[in-house]
């Protein structure tokens, strides 16, 4: 399929939006295309003035949004979503273009992205509370839920649309206006996706987007903010950290996605025919750049040969190569310093004992492109077992026991996901049980679905994004009590 890059980003609004209008600023910066580091377009860098602009705009129209009726507010997210998948070849082309991954991917996170909009416009008409008669008889009890108020939302670069589909979602549907910042890296499908929100009748102010590179400055502004009340971040552990200090200032309401180390137990009974294929899709989709992504392959000592013989034939079947290319399984990684990183990390191992077994080099030519590696006989030392990887970057590590696999998937400051490979269904709920992770996926390499509770433990985050539990985290619970 030919595509027409000039007249999809022809289709780009230009400027922030700031209550209900694009805006322009005489300072820009380039965004980049990671295929070949070639420059796509400039978009506006906002600063202090924009940032309390929008914050401004948020404020103004959180209190007639939160009066709006839920069900006014389920049929706009009802038209966004339908607008999105609409769009769906745009909005792919789009996030291929500014963050490299294949473009069957991208028009998958398109559809994936959209979900979230359909849920929460079905969950804006759920929001209840209860009324109850005290114990003591004489007094009832009415609990209510109202929508926090204005929230400030940062979105990572590399699921342009569905992060921020999965926290604007559900904020509109429980009432709340937003103030959206996405990565300086991918700005271009959030900006896409404010023009569809826009289409879709959303209210001036109801939700801002600012695009800018001087992020601590803008964040500084919107933070400081006594009338902000929640705040929505997905990135990584060190950033999660100073954004919790500052919001600690003013108390705010915090969601927190951050980082992963995910293990992927290939336990003693596991077949083969699944763990294959499912050790590809949790560490190979999306670039490998994924907070999801397999970061530690701990296999059973029985099965490791034939495990990796079968992992790294598969791994040597992907295709390199520019996301808007039709044969690409694999994209190039977002910028330079990503692919340094990996490669960095390919070297670490290598030099404690790590044996190559696919790829283990940055290709030589335009662009941020990593073959795809494989390596086997990791010792416990090397840094790509402690680090997140992001990148497509699959270590293998043989265990003795069931029980090593599970001590070894523990061993670590984060606790997001965990892939368990059995055939054995008490087995299965025993492992999950024992993991210290938010999600468990059994048998499966991708688990992510906006009807489930996304999120982690320990340093991989705070509440839960998806499902009943995510509009939750935009709504403060109100008693009421009424003597009779």
């Amino acid at each position: 399929m030919v595509i027409d890059v000039a007249e999809v980003l022809g289709r780009l609004p230009e400027g922030l939006f700031i209550g209900g209008r694009w805006v322009g600023t005489e300072r820009q910066f380039d965004v980049h295309d990671p295929s070949d580091d070639s420059v796509l377009c400039a978009v506006s860098d906002a600063g202090v003035v924009e940032a309390q602009a929008a914050m401004d705009a948020a404020c103004e129209a959180a209190g007639p949004w939160a009066a709006t009726e839920p069900r006014e507010r389920a049929e706009i997210l009802r038209r966004a979503y339908e607008l999105v998948v609409k769009r769906q070849d745009t909005f792919a082309t789009i996030m291929t273009l500014e963050m490299g991954k294949p473009l069957a991917e991208s028009r998958g996170e398109a559809l994936y992205g959209a979900e979230f909009l359909r849920w929460f416009s079905e969950e804006a008409v759920r929001i209840d509370g209860r009324w109850t008669v005290a114990p003591s008889g004489g007094t009832r009890l009415l609990v209510m839920r109202q929508p926090v108020g204005p929230v400030y939302a940062i979105t990572p670069w590399n699921f342009p649309l569905a992060m921020g589909t999965r926290k604007i979602a559900p904020a509109l549907a429980a009432g709340c206006t937003v103030i959206i910042k996405p990565a300086s890296l991918s700005p271009l499908t959030t900006l896409f996706l404010m023009q569809v929100l826009q289409d879709a009748g959303v209210p001036a102010g109801v939700v801002n987007c600012l695009t800018t590179v001087r992020s601590a400055e803008v964040s500084e502004v919107v933070l400081g903010d006594p009338r902000l009340r929640k705040l929505t971040f997905t990135g990584s552990t060190e950033v999660g950290r100073l954004l919790l200090e500052q919001a600690a200032g003013s108390i705010l309401r915090t969601s927190m996605e951050l980082g992963g180390n995910a293990p992927f137990l290939v336990l003693q009974d596991a077949d083969l025919d699944v763990a294959v294929p499912a050790a590809m899709a949790a560490k190979f989709r999306n670039n490998g750049e994924a907070c999801t992504a397999a970061n530690r392959l701990y296999v059973h000592r029985g099965l490791v040969d034939e495990f990796q013989e079968r992992f790294t034939r598969n791994v040597e079947e992907l295709r390199l190569g520019p996301g808007l290319a039709d044969d690409t399984t694999l994209g190039p990684l977002v910028d330079r310093a990503a692919l340094d990183k990996v490669v960095e990390l390919v070297d670490d191992a290598v030099s404690k004992g790590a044996r190559v077994l696919a790829g283990g080099r940055a290709e030589v030519r335009p662009g941020h492109y990593m073959q795809p590696t494989v390596l086997g006989d990791v010792p416990h030392n090397a840094r790509l077992l402690h680090e997140e990887i992001f990148g497509p970057l699959a270590p293998i590590v043989a265990v003795e026991s069931d029980e090593e696999a599970v001590r070894r998937a523990n061993d670590t400051e984060f606790g997001l996901i965990a892939y368990v490979m059995t055939r054995d269904v008490t087995q299965a709920v025993r492992v999950a049980e024992s993991l210290e992770v938010g999600m468990v996926a059994l048998n499966t390499g991708i688990i992510s679905n906006p009807a489930a509770p996304f999120g982690g433990v320990k340093q991989s985050g705070l509440g839960r994004e998806g499902s009943h539990e995510g509009i939750e985290e935009y709504l403060e619970t109100k008693y009421v009590g009424l003597s009779l």
